[in-house]
């Protein structure tokens, strides 16, 4: 297959431009676009075939359930059962934006597109092109991050290439995601709302809208035999080639057990590399050390995270270790993503 490439701007673009990749996706093709979390591997998320398509081209489970994206909020009745007033509620705060509700899904909706279950993700991403898009293309558009299963999430359309060039029928350049970690994840089905996934929206930002919000207690949990309820709950997820670890502790005792280790592993012909923030990546010799922000700016952190293990990537870094990032926002998001990328190999010098 060969894949077209389209470049908009996202500050000057009309709709026409964005024409051809409804059309693809109306004909039950696949499109890459951009969202303001990470770019999104779009298809008709009403079309059974299309989402099997997302599968194939991913790699993907076929039981780990997709996100319908809408541009217009009474979208969401067609596709949902059962709106209750706090979803409504979330939906007027936070709409555009990076957070999904977990709903019951309608008829119309079919089962491949929701990993079998009798619910539906949705959200309404917040940026210009996506949401033009998804009108041109019919107005539900399931996508999950338009990478490799497993691989990490792309924030620009070259790292979409790096995966998908061959395998899908258009990538949609806009531009590099400003979040660059995926949405928050908040099951509306239950009285009290459940986060599945942490993100951008943080449960204290939840909770003035709505009271009471929970976290899922398996959001950390990988060895659940459970079908993931949610996207990105069950599978290893962002991971880079390289062996990942997490190091946690005093900051003293994690940059003396990170250099110990990087020496070792280097004296054994390994290409290391070490994410470190600002105030600490001075500290460290290795292969590759990526400085990625100062500790107290959230959003750099989240924004750079995947670019960074696709840097380590295509350097050839066989082994990884990394800071925790135990920040009060979004640190929860962040170490969620960074957990699952380590495949839960985390290094407590506290015990």
């Amino acid at each position: 297959m060969e894949t077209k490439f389209l470049k908009i701007d996202i500050n000057s673009f009309n709709t026409e431009d964005l024409k051809e990749a409804g059309e693809i996706i109306r004909a039950g093709g696949l499109v890459a676009f951009p969202t303001e979390t990470v770019y999104g591997l779009g298809g008709d998320g009403l079309n059974k075939e299309s989402s099997k398509k997302i599968y194939e081209a991913k790699g993907r489970p076929s039981d780990n359930p997709l996100i319908i994206h809408i541009a217009d909020l009474k979208d969401i009745f067609r596709i949902t059962t059962g709106m209750s007033d706090k979803a409504l509620m979330l939906a007027e705060s936070f709409w555009p934006g990076p957070l999904t509700m977990i709903l019951k899904k309608a008829a119309i909706v079919p089962f491949e597109t929701t990993g079998g279950l009798d619910t539906v993700a949705v959200r309404m991403p917040d940026n210009k092109i996506a949401l033009e898009f998804i009108k041109s293309a019919g107005g539900y558009v399931a996508a999950p991050s338009a990478n490799l299963s497993g691989r990490p999430s792309p924030t620009t359309a070259e790292h979409v290439c790096e995966d998908m060039n061959g395998r899908i029928d258009m990538i949609i350049d806009g531009g590099s995601s400003t979040i660059g970690l995926e949405s928050t994840i908040v099951d509306m089905t239950e009285d009290v709302p459940i986060i599945l996934r942490p993100g951008y929206i943080t449960m204290n930002s939840l909770s003035r809208v709505v009271g009471d919000v929970v976290y899922d207690p398996a959001i950390l949990d990988l060895s659940s035999d459970e079908p993931p309820r949610a996207p990105g709950m069950k599978y290893r997820h962002y991971a880079p080639k390289g062996d990942l670890a997490i190091v946690k502790g005093e900051k003293d005792k994690v940059i003396d057990y990170i250099r110990r280790q990087t020496e070792a592993a280097l004296s054994e012909g390994e290409r290391v590399g070490i994410i470190a923030t600002e105030e600490t990546y001075l500290n460290y010799s290795a292969t590759e050390v990526q400085n990625i922000g100062p500790r107290d700016d959230e959003a750099t952190i989240a924004r750079r995270l995947y670019a960074v293990l696709r840097e380590f990537d295509e350097d050839g870094i066989t082994r990884i270790y990394s800071e925790d990032f135990d920040t009060p926002n979004m640190g929860q998001a962040i170490m969620n993503r960074l957990i699952k990328a380590a495949g839960h190999h985390i290094i407590n010098l506290s015990n």
